[in-house]
């Protein structure tokens, strides 16, 4: 179970079992989820169809995303890629991978004009700028939203708290989150759960980036 307010490795908590494809709810509410699957190498997981496009990022390893649609989609660490929707779409891998399937229910807009099919990187959607902080939506939906964010080095969000639950992702550099009141140093590669209405604070102490998922009850 994952704890509020301390700093953890989605990869190291979740590391392939041989031979098997194990699955993780992280967040959800009564319309979105968010899971992660680590995938051992030579599994698959077989086509379905679901109504909404999925977005899968990949943590570790590699993926190979399969669909009539967009044909084969290999998606290496790091790298993200939306699923087309009303059509089958599978998943497998010949070394092995870990990732997340964000499925935000009934979404119909994807920002930045991703494409299902097009690989990206979430880091990459957002520049630095001296003294800011830029922030850029993926998606949201009534009961979800997905955002990317930059920090300059020294810049920061005062203390607040979010209407639902809520991860941050580290992208990129280094931060300090305070919440309630404990200060925690947060690197690329590690992320941290914020309860509802948990107060939280962040300041960059390099350069920063992070995804934010939030649920909005």
């Amino acid at each position: 179970m994952i704890m509020p307010g301390k700093v953890f490795s989605i990869v190291t908590e979740n590391q392939p079992i041989e031979g098997c494809t194990v699955s993780r709810e992280l967040l959800s509410n009564e319309k979105d989820a968010v899971i992660v699957f680590a995938m051992a190498a030579g599994t698959d997981i077989s086509a379905e169809t679901y109504r909404q496009p999925k977005l899968l990022w990949v943590l570790e390893g590699e993926l190979t995303i399969y669909s009539s649609a967009i044909g084969e989609v290999n998606v290496q660490a790091g790298k993200a890629c939306w699923t087309p929707k009303d059509v089958p779409v599978g998943t497998r891998t010949d070394k092995g991978a870990i990732y997340l399937e964000i499925a935000p229910e009934g979404t119909e807009v994807m920002s930045t004009n991703i494409k299902p099919g097009e690989i990206f990187t979430l880091a990459s959607l957002v520049p630095y700028q001296a003294d800011a902080i830029i922030n850029r939506d993926i998606f949201q939906t009534p009961t979800m939203k997905f955002v990317v964010m930059s920090f300059d080095a020294g810049t920061g969000l005062s203390e607040h708290a979010a209407p639902g639950s809520a991860m941050v992702f580290a992208l990129e550099g280094e931060a300090t989150i305070t919440y309630e009141g404990v200060d925690h140093v947060i690197h690329a590669g590690e992320e941290m759960l914020f309860a509802k209405n948990g107060k939280h604070a962040v300041k960059a102490n390099t350069q920063f980036k992070m995804a934010l998922l939030i649920t909005l009850e």
